[in-house]
Parts: structure tokens; sequence; C-alpha cells
């Protein structure tokens, strides 16, 4: 939806969520190299890194990566198994100290969230002297540290608010948004992949800058109708509302490895990685679903889909594993996979987030579901 280009928006991001929140429950952990996602210390080597310290990330840890080559990297690391009930529970905390800001607000994932103060504040002094009393709150009563972007719309802020992290603050004001983009690098953008990197890098474009200048009709011929969008968004005009509580059609999650993945039982894990990451959303938004998707791409970026819808509702997290288990054994690992993603849809709001003897009976009596194949 395009608005005009006057609103003063913030992106919050979390820096390192998972690690430095259990630095924050173990400060002995505090300078040292932590890597969040399994511990081939304990035999646990295979699955990827969720997120890592900055000090694991001087070493070249990154999230996505293989628990093992992070392992090679930086042998004396700390590593950790995923606690989701942990992240949760801070996430919700954060999310709660933000609300107290702004009624436009709008979390995106446990770690990110958008908050509209153009009716908070006239100028951007006055929006930047807010967003330094937003991160000594953070970091006063959560001992966390967070980056803010400030910017005209979501795009640039949410490119602003990581370009000075950890614990950063960017502001962007309207008249220096393109000086701002421009210089960049088209990865920059949200949404900006491998694939398309290589398309627009075999077209001579390297930066944000070079994108905004490009014909569009040249572009569109390339990348299709997306074109018309990533366009706007180079241009720094891309305006979208920050969507506050309208109601929720799907939660999924999806990761691109670092390197294309062949081995199922590494696949799998990632999957379940990510179920519950999107079961605690569900949970904690108050849904139930009726239909499990999975996504897959491969290594030559073909892109597959699969849904399993089932007979009655369920909030269960062992069905959302399950079933995304049955769905992935259908693939053959011929192919290297590059994305995996896990995700349910079909929502219904309920009273109660807590899941109820009768919802597990349900929840094992709805395996038995439609399959649903949608095209390639």
């Amino acid at each position: 939806m395009q608005m005009p280009p006057s609103r003063i928006i913030f992106h919050i991001d979390m820096d390192s969520f998972f690690s430095s929140v259990e630095v924050r429950e173990r400060p002995s952990l505090k300078g040292l190299p932590v890597v969040v996602g399994s511990d081939p210390k304990k035999g646990e080597g295979r699955g990827v890194v969720s997120t890592c310290s900055y000090e694991a990330r001087k070493y070249g840890i990154h999230s996505a990566m293989p628990i093992s080559k992070a392992y090679m990297l930086c042998p004396d690391a700390v590593f950790l198994r995923v606690n989701m009930p942990l992240y949760k529970q801070a996430s919700e905390n954060i999310m709660l100290l933000l609300q107290r800001y702004t009624s436009v607000f709008q979390q995106v994932s446990v770690d990110e969230a958008y908050l509209d103060v153009t009716d908070i504040v006239k100028t951007y002094t006055e929006a930047q002297d807010l967003a330094l009393r937003i991160k000594k709150e953070m970091y006063d009563d959560k001992n966390l540290t967070c980056s803010i972007g400030v910017a005209p719309n979501k795009i640039v802020a949410k490119i602003a608010s990581d370009y000075q992290k950890p614990d950063g603050l960017t502001v962007v004001q309207p008249e220096t948004v393109q000086e701002f983009l421009f210089p960049m690098e088209v990865s920059a953008i949200p949404g900006v992949g491998r694939r398309t990197r290589e398309i627009l890098g075999k077209m001579g474009i390297r930066t944000i800058g070079d994108l905004a200048r490009t014909d569009v009709q040249l572009l569109v011929s390339r990348l299709g109708k997306s074109a018309l969008k990533l366009r706007q968004m180079a241009l720094g005009n891309y305006h979208s509302k920050v969507a506050g509580k309208s109601e929720v059609k799907s939660i999924s999650k999806e990761d691109t490895f670092e390197e294309d993945v062949g081995d199922m039982e590494l696949l799998r894990e990632t999957m379940d990685r990510l179920a519950q990451q999107v079961h605690s959303r569900l949970v904690r938004h108050g849904y139930v679903f009726r239909t499990v998707n999975l996504k897959i791409r491969f290594e030559d970026f073909t892109t597959y889909t699969r849904a399993f819808s089932l007979r009655a509702t369920s909030n269960d997290l062992s069905v959302i594993c399950k079933i995304g288990t049955r769905m992935l054994q259908e693939f053959s690992c011929k192919k290297k996979v590059r994305l995996i993603g896990i995700g349910v849809s079909s929502l219904m709001k309920i009273d109660s987030q807590q899941t109820t003897l009768e919802d597990f009976i349900r929840g094992d009596q709805n395996e038995n579901g439609k399959l649903i194949r949608p095209s390639r």
C-alpha cells in the first residue's frame, strides 16, 4: 500500500538475540564466542547455527552455517542448544516494553518490531531522543542491547537498523534517504537473495544506486513484476503501513543454508527448529491451525511447496513436526536443498492459549487429514 512519505518509523532489532539472552542468564559467558544451535562437543554435530555472539562472528561464524563448520572455525567456542521457551519469554517482555511507547506497533519476528511514532514526535531530532530513551530502557530494564533505524518508511528503517550494529542508532531523514541508500550493495535491500544478486550482477547492477538508475522496463524483463517493488525500495519510495494488530492469516518460518544440504537428518532437525518458532508465535497470538505447509528450494533454485490439511484444528507442536517430516520424506535427496521452510495456515482464534486434552486427542486423529499438492 502506497502512502505519502510523511511518517517517522522505527525499526528495532535486538542484537544477536538468542546468544545475548543466554549471556544475560549466564554472565560468565560474557566476552566469549557463543554459538546457539547444537553442541558438537556432546555429539550433536548436525544442525545449523541459529545465532551467535559478536565474539563468535570474528571467527567467520554466522547464522545458517552448519554447526560442523562453526566448530572447525572456532572449536573453543561455547556451543549451546536452542532454548525457545527462554527466548520466547524474553521476547514477550521486550515487546511489552516497546508497546508502551505507541499503539502503532508491529512485531515481525521474535526479536524485531516496527513502531510508527509520527503522532508522538514532531521532528527527527525528537525521534532520535526517543530512540535513545528506548535503547537506555532496554539495557537498564532487560540487560539487552538493540539497534534502531529511524526513517520515513519501514524498508529504509530496517536497512538503517543494520547499519551500525551492534547497539547502533541510525537516523535517516527524508532528504537524505537516497544519499544513504545509493552507495550500499543491493543485498542490503530486504528480500534480495543470492539468485536476484546474480541476475542483477550480470546486468552490471551492484549497488542500490545502480538499481535505482536502471530502466524499470529492463528490470521487469529480467526479474518480472517484482522489479517494480524492488526499484521503489531502491529509490527509498516504498511506503507500507506499520500493520498493528491485523488478523494473522498464516505463520511461517524459513532458513536459507550457507551451503546446499543433502543430509535428510539435518533438514529434519532444521525443520523441527523452525517449527518450534512457528508454534511459539501460534500460541502467543492465541491461534489454532488446520493446515501445515512445507517449502523447499533446491540447489538449482526450483521451489516446491506441500500442504497437509487436518480434519479438525490443532495447536500441537508435535503435529506440525510429524506432518512436516512426512511431507519432507516425499522428496528424494538426489538434489541438495538451498532453503527449507515450515508454516501453518487456515488459522482460527481461540480464547485460551493453553493446549487442552481434547486438543491433543483431536491432534492425534487429525493426521488422517487430506493431502493437498500445490503446483510448483
